[in-house]
């Protein structure tokens, strides 16, 4: 198991968002996250990633049998949890080229930044302060390069297609499926069961789906009002959302 949330509850400024949460992710797995605003879905990765601000008040998280409830964000980040905010913060005096590194040295990795930002093409933006007069698609072509140096064993993403054009979606998932080894062929002396013991694993946030093109999720769960309120295919469970909406996903509590 790569994450296990059990009966999770959390509160943010006194009031509480998580009312026992339990989810897991297996190694090689993507699981979606869906469910409508203000359900808890971000609180729930912040409080993953062990973001201040988020106080958990009963349950556990479980990061590759490591219990790391109570553990700084760093000290998450050097075990190997890696996160694309959904609205990144813009840092004026910090280069992007700097922040790669930064991003790369969390992990004790030594990387090319020049070649990364080819894969994103993002090499114009290198030399410009982080997110400082970004575009949306931007912003989340520069969290998940940040991604690419880190090579994180767990993906945080939240909504990584909010605000992104279907170009840029294409390169984000492409990205995606690198760090996820999901790109990854089996060589003649290795069986597929080889390499997918080596994948890496993600929990995506998604309102629209649309990142569900390009990244293939094993699992889904809706979040609604700070319950998870069921579990499943998530193409499936986005078609029942289309045609009914979210409060049919309550009909399985």
């Amino acid at each position: 198991m790569m994450l296990k949330v059990e009966n999770l509850r959390v509160e943010v400024e006194g009031k509480e968002i998580l009312h026992g949460v339990s989810l897991f992710v297996k190694e090689g797995e993507v699981v979606a996250l869906m469910g409508p605003n203000g359900s808890g879905k971000t609180t729930l990765i912040m409080t993953i990633m062990g973001f201040s601000g988020y106080k958990v008040t009963e349950g556990r998280i479980i990061f590759k049998g490591i219990d790391i409830t109570h553990l700084p964000v760093y000290e998450r980040v050097k075990l190997g949890i890696g996160l694309a905010f959904q609205r990144p913060p813009v840092i004026k005096g910090v280069k992007t080229r700097q922040i790669i590194e930064i991003a790369a040295s969390a992990r004790g990795r030594k990387v090319d930044v020049y070649e990364l930002a080819k894969e994103l093409d993002f090499v114009d933006f290198l030399d410009r302060d982080v997110n400082d007069g970004f575009s949306g698609g931007e912003m989340k072509r520069s969290e998940i390069l940040q991604l690419l140096a880190m090579d994180p064993d767990l993906l945080l993403l939240d909504e990584p297609e909010s605000g992104v054009d279907l170009e840029s979606i294409s390169l984000l998932g492409k990205a995606i499926n690198k760090i996820l080894m999901r790109d990854v062929e089996p060589p003649p002396d290795k069986s597929m069961k080889e390499i997918k013991s080596k994948r890496k694993s993600a929990l995506i946030i998604t309102h629209t789906g649309h990142i569900l093109n390009y990244v293939d999720a094993d699992r889904g769960y809706v979040l609604i009002d700070g319950r998870i309120a069921c579990e499943g295919n998530p193409r499936e469970i986005l078609k029942t959302v289309e045609k009914y909406g979210y409060g049919e996903c309550l009909k399985c509590v």
